[in-house]
């Protein structure tokens, strides 16, 4: 029984910084739909993960404010 919550609360996330709406993070860095999808599932709806992903991946942001 143990085990089973021990891996629960292992594989769930903490969410770090603002969440992302799946249309504002495909439009934020141009992406099709599929790939944002495909992103947002695997790091989740955290603003500050997929920003520095993205950074990574050396795209940067359109320069629209979407925060507004």
């Amino acid at each position: 029984m143990t085990s089973l919550i021990e891996n629960a609360s292992a594989t769930r996330k903490v969410l770090r910084g603002r969440p992302y709406s799946l249309n504002e993070f495909t439009r934020r860095y141009r992406l099709d739909e599929g790939e944002a999808k495909r992103l947002y599932e695997k790091f989740g709806p955290s603003a500050t993960e997929l920003d520095l992903l993205m950074a990574a991946k050396r795209r940067p942001p359109v320069l629209a404010d979407f925060d507004a």
